[in-house]
């Protein structure tokens, strides 16, 4: 009898970005369904309501046909989630040395909460170590191309949040 292998994608994901994206594809052949989970952590002051960022990443898996995934929204603790959606494996992606030190913290308290729970990492490829998601707001508010760090939808989606902050500052 086979189990089913769920892994959990946790972040904020505001905005996703193709370092997300790159994380994402890869997890996904490690599991039989991956769950995506959309932090809504108020204390980041996000751009995008959860909602909405539940739907740029709803948008982007559609990239990935045949992979069972499953984009929800969550506001407690991580291992809480992970438990209510059956998760035996938390995927985490790592950019930097100063991402592991963090990421090293956190797994020494998930294994206190839930030792059943396995963490993953996987290196950012390359070519996407160095993009976050708050740089890439930044860019953005400063007029700067950001079409080299998310998707063309998830782009646009940006700019139009970018402009109407603006407008409503000016005036």
């Amino acid at each position: 009898m086979t189990t089913e292998r769920i892994g959990l994608y946790p972040g904020t994901f505001d905005p996703i970005t193709l370092g997300h994206y790159d994380i994402i594809k890869r997890a996904s052949k490690l599991v039989d369904t991956l769950v995506i989970g959309v932090a809504m952590n108020p204390g980041k002051n996000p751009l995008f309501t959860v909602e909405e960022r539940c739907e740029m990443v709803e948008k982007m898996t559609l990239e990935f046909p045949g992979t069972n995934f499953v984009v929800k929204p969550f506001n407690n603790l991580l291992m809480h989630f992970a438990e209510s959606v059956n998760a035996s494996v938390i995927i985490r992606g790592l950019r930097a040395v100063s991402d592991f030190e963090y990421e090293f913290q956190m797994v020494g308290m998930n294994r206190r909460l839930n030792s059943d729970i396995e963490t993953v990492f996987l290196m950012a490829s390359d070519q996407h170590q160095f993009i976050a998601s708050s740089l890439v707001k930044e860019i953005a508010f400063l007029g700067g191309d950001i079409t080299k760090f998310v998707s063309k939808s998830t782009a646009e989606e940006i700019v139009a949040r970018v402009e109407k902050i603006q407008a409503e500052k000016a005036s």
